[in-house]
Parts: structure tokens; sequence; C-alpha cells
């Protein structure tokens, strides 16, 4: 009661002869995603000419039927807005592309409430969130490490929100990383093609699963660099499964310097002389990003340059 609100009317065509209700309005309204129209059926803020509210997502549309959709204003967002640096790598009214530093949490949970990703974008996007969900929030569709580095893209609306998880889940986004790993893949290009789900050792861990248990994962990877006693690999992930490049490069025998969960095994030292030390996180960077923009259709592609932590690795391994 009291909320702020928008309306609009549409009249349904021949197209849509015959569909459910939040079909055809996903068809006539296309800045709402579909999942976002039937919960506006639900909620009764959809009604027919003569005002009785329609709360049927599944009823059957006739040409020429008029419906009118009160639009509730998106909510605030629980999580604050906070001014934390961001290197912005493209940025439109629909979405944005972030390239994230080692350390930055990209979602707010239990032990980090604040300094994230989402906090950050809540700031540089204020007044620009038309509502993910009903909510005035960044639409979070990937996510990477928080001590991997790297590009991802967050969506600012409704509509590309949907737009951009389609194509993660049908595998059509470009997603390339450089990792630094523990010794010589052999053969020096190959593909891991495995299951990856929890530990049945440690719940906090992903690991390499008998088919069918977890989700099916696929990495190709091919060696960039032969350095001492490591490699400079690129993986392209045909899947985004939690940790799977960690777990699919630990899997064969080759894990990520640095890696604190999935490569103790090849934790190494390097540097001169008596100032040897250890990588401070996993030699993880997602360093190539690209996928059909959801609302204009245009082809988008972005590259990020290894960060100096992990340039200044690959010098101290070089032969």
């Amino acid at each position: 009661m009291g909320e702020a609100s928008s309306s609009m009317s549409v009249t349904v065509d021949e197209t849509q002869s015959g569909v459910r209700l939040d079909k055809a309005l996903a068809a006539l309204v296309p800045s709402l995603s579909r999942e976002r129209l039937k919960a506006l059926i639900l909620e009764g803020h959809v009604a027919n000419k003569r005002g009785l509210a329609m709360r049927d997502p599944s009823a059957k549309v006739a040409p020429g039927q008029t419906y009118c959709l009160t639009i509730p204003d998106a909510v605030p967002a629980d999580a604050i807005a906070q001014d934390i640096p961001l290197s912005i790598a493209y940025e439109d009214a629909h979405l944005i592309v972030v390239d994230k530093p080692a350390g930055l949490v990209v979602h707010p949970a239990a032990g980090n409430l604040d300094g994230t990703l989402v906090n950050a974008l809540l700031h540089h996007c204020a007044g620009q969130l038309s509502g993910i969900g009903g909510v005035a929030r960044p639409g979070i569709v990937h996510r990477i490490d928080k001590d991997t580095s790297g590009l991802l893209v967050v969506a600012k609306s409704d509509a590309a929100h949907e737009g951009l998880a389609v194509q993660f889940k049908d595998h059509s986004i470009t997603r390339r990383y450089l990792a630094i790993v523990r010794g010589h893949p052999r053969p020096t290009n190959g593909t891991v093609d495995t299951w990856i789900g929890r530990s049945d050792h440690d719940r906090k861990k992903m690991a390499v699963q008998r088919e069918g248990r977890g989700k099916h994962a696929v990495t190709h990877y091919r060696t960039v660099e032969t350095l001492k006693d490591a490699a400079l690999v690129e993986c392209r992930l045909e899947t985004g499964r939690t940790h799977q490049v960690r777990v699919h490069m630990s899997h064969i025998g080759h894990p990520l310097i640095g890696d604190p969960v999935h490569g103790k095994a090849g934790r190494m030292k390097f540097g001169n002389g008596g100032h040897k030390q250890t990588f401070a996180r996993q030699a993880l960077h997602a360093a190539a990003l690209g996928f059909i923009h959801p609302i204009t259709k245009e082809k988008l592609d972005f590259e990020s340059r290894l960060p100096a932590d992990m340039q200044e690795l690959l010098s101290q391994l070089r032969v």
C-alpha cells in the first residue's frame, strides 16, 4: 500500500493466440523477464480490461484481449552501497563488465557482508538499476572466486539478466582463463571431461566425482609457455562449474600455484637466494570474456591483461 508504481496496457495480437498469459506478456513487454511477469501475475498486478486481477500465469490468451500491468518500483537491495574503486571494461544502460582485482568477493555472504563487488556496484550504478526480480540490485549471472582476478559481466536490468542467464545456461559464453600450474602438462594441449561435485571428505571443497554425481564439466587447456617446473596454461571453459579450472588442473596432476585448497601438493617457492616466497593466491586470471549483448544482439568480446602479481610470478619462473 502506498508503494510507488507505474502502469501500462498491452493488447494481445494474433501471434500470441492460445499461449500462456506470462509468455504472451513476455513477448509484449520485453523489458521484463518472464519470471518477473509471472511473479507480477501471482501478486495480482495484472488485470483484464474489466479490472479483474488475472492470477493464473498459465491462463490462455486470445487476440484482442487487453491487460493492464501495474509495476511496483524496485525496492532497495538489502546490501549497502559502498564507494569502492572499480575497473570498468564496458558499461551501458543494460549491463556492465568489470575487471575484478584479486581479493574482492563478488557477493555479500556470511563473513563478507560488505566490501564486495555488489556493494561497489550498488554505489557505482545508483539510479541505473531497473530491478532484478523487483529489487534494485545488480544481476549476478556468474562469479569468480575472491582470489581470482579478471572479467565478469553483471546485468543492470531484468531483461538483460534473463538474456545473459540463458547464454550461461546453454554454454554459449566465451570464457578463457590463464593459469600458472605446477609441472608441464602432457600432452601439452587437451580436454578434461569429468563430473564435479562436493567432496565426500570436505563439503567446502569441490572435487571430481564419478559419472552422474555433481555436474558435468569440460575444460579445454593448452600450454602457452613452459616455465621452470611450471607452465602458463590457457583454459577455455565449455561449462562453468564452481572451481572448475582449479579442480580440473589438479585432477590431471598440475594444480595451480598458490591454490590453498586444490593445490597443496603443488605449492612451490619462487624467487632468488634467501628471498624465496610462496604465491599469495591461486594463480588464476579470467583473461577473456565474450557474449551476445542480450538487448542489442551485438557480439561483445573483452580481454584483460595479466595482473602485476602474476606477471611477476612468470618472470621469476622463466628459465
